[in-house]
């Protein structure tokens, strides 16, 4: 949750409370959690624009509604700005999307209860403002001068700093939604090989679940355009992270990675302070400029992991970034998926197996092509579909491993059917989009606004 920090924290003093800070998420397997986070747009239901912040159909008047089910506001200069209740927080992109970041889990059960739960809500009390719900990973119709920004601190200084770096940051802030999945680690070296695998088969994951193939209105020419965002973001601080497949990957190399990420800000005095572009090696020194002696806090440390965007982040786990959001039935499947390949030691060492001999250029190939080609992306003499039946076999090797069972008899394999349903006919469920709009909507993108809503 991107909200102001609460209290005050612990100076930093040392290097090594830098790496002890990440040490802390190491966790023996047995208290592995699960966490999902997804966003989603909220629309004015007869003419489908993007909802503001104030008014009667706005944001704010939308948390406000929330507050209902047992949900604590988070004010920032006076607008709620966030929920929170249970260790799960709901709390607003840039351009008002809509986001739950769940509670640590201990199976997909728990998550798609969750997920229900929290749909429920949120349609309820849309249902009251005339407004909609639609998860998808790019908003189909609208332009970014059409989106209004959140009263968010941080977002301001952000909004400044993007177009600096690249073009399509400021459309990463207020057009696209994601779903992500977020998982524990037993130790540095476990962290390290999940960290490998699940960086290198983000591509699968954004084939598998592309499903922003328009742009203001028409075709984009891109199947996730979410993901191509983040190719024209900033560089510093997007992307793939070579030196994770390389020798002495550690808790102590990511942090000299971070430690040469710009900064956007610090948090002082109760308002957000522009230091953007400056490095927190320089903060550790005493060199902020406009801030001479001032030394940082863990708390500016942690908020310094969190605008760092590759594919895969680390903090105090590892968080899964490749997957555009879209309808309910695949919030659940997202978790699933990284469970599998990652919760079961056999089953991350045959994911890990399966991309360990992938060169660098493969993975930029990837990360590359896939936003435009999806599961049909060339790939070593067939198609990355034939990477994604693996990889869901792998998965469903290890959901059936974890024999999570439900009320129903059921076990945590069901929630790939989706998948496997896409991966098996070879198309990415963009293409399903594009035909829809070349056939049934007679190239209208209007009609996702029902056909495709919560």
């Amino acid at each position: 949750m991107a909200a102001p920090p609460a209290g005050k924290s612990e100076p930093i003093t040392d290097y090594r409370q830098l790496v002890e800070h990440l040490e802390e998420g190491c966790k023996p397997r047995e208290k592995w959690r699960i966490g999902t986070e997804h966003e989603k747009f909220v629309f004015k239901l007869n003419t489908h624009e993007p909802a503001p912040y104030k008014g009667d159909w706005g944001i704010g008047r939308f948390l406000e509604g929330l507050i209902r089910f047992g949900w604590e506001p988070v004010l920032e200069n006076g607008n709620p700005i966030a929920l929170t209740m249970n260790h799960c927080n709901v709390s607003l992109e840039p351009g008002g999307q809509l986001e739950l970041s769940g509670a640590p889990l201990e199976n997909i059960h728990q998550t798609c209860d969750e997920v229900h739960t929290h749909l429920a809500q949120v349609k309820e009390v849309a249902g009251e403002l005339g407004v909609g719900l639609l998860g998808a990973g790019f908003i189909p119709k609208w332009r970014r001068e059409d989106i209004s920004w959140m009263p968010k601190g941080r977002y301001k200084i952000m909004r400044e700093y993007m177009p600096k770096k690249g073009d399509l940051g400021l459309d990463m802030m207020l057009r696209s939604c994601t779903v992500q999945v977020n998982l524990d680690f037993e130790s540095e070296a476990d962290m390290v090989e999940k960290f490998r695998a699940s960086l290198a088969l983000q591509p699968v994951a954004t084939a598998l679940f592309a499903n922003s193939p328009f742009l203001e209105g028409r075709p984009s020419g891109w199947l996730s355009y979410r993901s191509h965002l983040w190719e024209d973001t900033d560089p510093d601080r997007c992307g793939i992270l070579p030196f994770v497949f390389k020798d002495g990957m550690s808790f102590e190399r990511y942090i000299e990675y971070a430690l040469d990420v710009p900064m956007y800000f610090v948090y002082r005095d109760g308002e957000y302070v522009d230091v953007s572009g400056q490095s927190f090696r320089d903060f550790l020194e005493g060199n902020l400029a406009g801030r001479p002696g001032e030394m940082p806090s863990m708390s500016d440390w942690s908020d310094h992991l969190t605008t760092i965007f590759p594919e895969v982040r680390l903090k105090k786990f590892l968080e899964m970034r490749g997957a555009d959001g879209g309808p309910w039935r695949r919030l659940c499947a997202l978790p699933a998926l990284w469970v599998g390949l990652l919760y079961d030691a056999e089953c991350q060492s045959a994911a890990w197996d399966l991309v360990k001999d992938w060169s660098l250029e493969d993975h930029h190939y990837l990360r590359s092509e896939v936003p435009r080609h999806g599961l049909q992306t060339d790939f070593r003499g067939g198609k990355l579909k034939d990477i994604a039946l693996q990889v869901l076999d792998i998965s469903e090797a290890g959901l059936k491993k974890r024999a999570t069972i439900d009320s129903r008899g059921d076990d945590e394999t069901g929630f790939l059917q989706t998948l496997r349903e896409v991966a098996e006919v070879g198309h990415s469920p963009a293409q399903q989009l594009l035909t829809l709009y070349q056939t049934d909507w007679n190239e209208s993108v209007d009609p996702i606004y029902s056909e495709f809503a919560y």
